[in-house]
């Protein structure tokens, strides 16, 4: 447990799923943790979904998905779980677009996305035009339905966390790869740390003194307690990362938080509240892993 600002950081390990995966989706509705579709040991998209009681602790294999596959989105609207895109066994992008009816325990199926996408994501994660890491930082006015081109991102990086507090963008780590400007680097992991602001629509590169403590790609980013959450991923070392870290706010400093139960990267998350959920992954393969940063107040 580590403690800060009169809160205390600590993981909740729950029942493991019954089916290991890693790119799976997560959903939450009316205390239920969903997790569907991934890919298995096989690295092959699954079919399966199922859910988690938070209040029971159980595990229950809901119907299967109509379309096995991984890495879609998914948004919990009232009684209904959307599922959105994704990657089939093929590795080409999916346009389906399926709902659960919880009361029903069914799918069905709903109109299919004009293109089919995978990567789709509820929130701006940055991400790759074709094999080279983009800048683009882009924003959707749900009200207009139009879209705003913000400032590009100071440095080109893969594999990148993102999560929005206060007001603020955090961009953080990631892989650096060679390009047109540095031809002879090699990929290498970095702990860089940028910062949009919304108010005044520019990207603050924080120095050295503010960098996270450990280098790091495709890891889990969240904000709890006044912090901003760094959590496992991949670094200089030959297996995933197990360190988690947390920027104040207040005091504008790194600190050292809890380590993961199960080091692994790759994972999928869900901010839920107090808890911030992360799901699966690979550790020596995919994981069964459920656990959970939680912040506990006035301890």
């Amino acid at each position: 447990m580590a403690t800060g600002g009169g809160r205390a950081f600590a993981w909740q390990v729950l029942p493991p799923m019954p089916t290991c995966r890693v790119y799976g989706t997560v959903a939450c509705q009316d205390g239920h943790l969903l997790v569907l579709g991934g890919c298995g040991r096989a690295g092959l998209p699954l079919d399966a979904a199922e859910t988690l009681d938070m209040s029971s602790h159980a595990w229950l294999a809901l119907a299967p998905l109509p379309t096995a596959r991984a890495g879609a989105a998914a948004v919990a609207l009232g009684k209904q779980v959307l599922m959105v895109g994704g990657v089939d066994e093929g590795q080409s992008p999916v346009a389906a677009v399926e709902a659960f009816l919880a009361d029903e325990g069914r799918w069905e199926r709903r109109a299919s996305l004009p293109q089919a996408a995978m990567g789709v994501a509820t929130v701006e994660r940055g991400g790759r035009q074709g094999k080279l890491p983009v800048t683009a930082f882009e924003a959707f006015d749900l009200e207009a339905r139009t879209w705003t081109r913000h400032p590009s991102l100071p440095s080109r990086r893969a594999f990148a966390g993102c999560t929005m507090v206060e007001g603020s963008v955090f961009s953080l780590g990631g892989l650096q790869q060679p390009g047109p400007h540095n031809f002879y680097s090699r990929p290498h992991f970095v702990n860089t740390v940028e910062v949009f602001d919304l108010e005044h629509g520019s990207w603050t590169k924080l120095p050295r003194s503010l960098r996270m403590r450990e280098k790091r790609a495709d890891f889990v980013v969240g904000s709890l307690g006044g912090h901003v959450v760094a959590i496992g991923g991949l670094g200089n070392q030959p297996c995933p990362l197990g360190s988690v870290e947390g920027f104040s706010l207040a005091r504008q400093r790194w600190e050292a938080l809890p380590a993961m139960p199960t080091a692994r990267c790759s994972c999928s998350s869900l901010q839920a509240g107090p808890r911030l959920f992360v799901i699966g992954g690979v550790a020596q393969g995919p994981s069964q892993a459920v656990e959970a940063l939680c912040l506990r107040d006035g301890v």
